[in-house]
């Protein structure tokens, strides 16, 4: 596995690339986009969803408590 680069050293490779790019007339290279993020945000939505689906069964439970509770005392 490669050796991650520091932020500062990353950013000064981009700086390079980017004065070499100026003198030569080259376009850029695009650069890589952070997936971390979106994981996480997947994560955070699919945590959300099953915290619903939670609540969501806890007060079907406590409905049909209270109609059986309403049914006993006719």
């Amino acid at each position: 596995m490669a050796k991650k680069k520091s932020k500062l050293a990353s950013r000064a490779a981009e700086l390079e690339a980017a004065v070499v790019g100026l003198f030569t007339g080259a376009a850029p290279a695009k650069t890589k986009k952070k997936r971390k993020a979106k994981k996480a945000k997947k994560a955070k939505v699919v945590k959300a969803a099953k915290k619903t689906v939670k609540k969501a069964k806890k007060t079907a439970k406590k409905a049909v408590k209270k109609a059986k509770k309403k049914a006993k005392k006719r």
